[in-house]
């Protein structure tokens, strides 16, 4: 069965040299195109292709508001980002978004296609050849922010203590602990506990302490 796609991008020019590309491939085929956020959204929940590959900026928002939007009502369509923005932070929010690959404008034809098949195929896991150096750096920058005292609190977090149990391990006031958690909330750019330990684990921040539990 053919792969049906959705191209979201402001320019003409590129949306028709991406269904080119896509089309030269015999297992798929461009069901849609749109250049902003609200009528790609309109197009998708119409058309309900497999796959929709989106530029970052749009007009009315960016690619990861429409990743955002239909990763809330789909689990199963493949989303593909593709911009010429490809910096850490770019490639962690798309992940973090929902997306299932994520590449540069500079990739040649048969990268896209090869993104848009894994997308198809895959759509809850994430591609991109530069995600293992963007955690790396991450996790690096977000290391050197936490103190020892966070790093600590961090882990006992991990372990399921709350602040009045983490405070007794550390011999330390609940209301200091409480400060030390907000501060690692913030460092890390989460609002909560469960937030605060996946971002954590994808950063490495808990990857030792993980694997002696292991």
């Amino acid at each position: 069965m053919a792969i049906t796609i959705l191209l979201v991008d402001d320019h003409d020019l590129i949306r028709q040299g991406l269904a080119h590309a896509c089309e030269r491939d015999a297992r798929m085929t461009v069901v849609g195109q749109a250049a902003d956020v609200a009528s790609a959204l309109a197009a998708w929940r119409t058309l309900r292709p497999d796959v929709v590959v989106t530029d970052l900026q749009l007009p009315d928002g960016t690619g990861l508001d429409l990743i955002r939007a239909i990763r809330e009502e789909s689990a199963d369509t493949g989303l593909v980002m593709l911009t010429m923005h490809t910096g850490d932070a770019q490639i962690l929010a798309a992940l973090e978004a929902g997306a299932s690959a994520f590449l540069g404008k500079e990739s040649r034809g048969a990268e896209v296609v090869s993104a848009v098949a894994h997308a198809a195929k895959a759509p809850r896991s994430f591609l991109c050849s530069g995600l293992a150096g963007a955690v790396m750096r991450r996790a690096t920058v977000a290391a050197g922010r936490l103190t020892p005292r966070e790093q600590q609190v961090l882990s006992l977090l991990a372990e399921g203590l709350g602040s009045a149990e983490i405070g007794a391990r550390l011999y330390l006031g609940e209301s200091t602990v409480k400060t030390h958690i907000g501060r690692i909330y913030h460092k890390l750019g989460v609002t909560n506990r469960a937030q605060a330990l996946v971002a954590a684990m994808r950063l490495g921040l808990l990857f030792e302490q993980l694997s002696t539990a292991g």
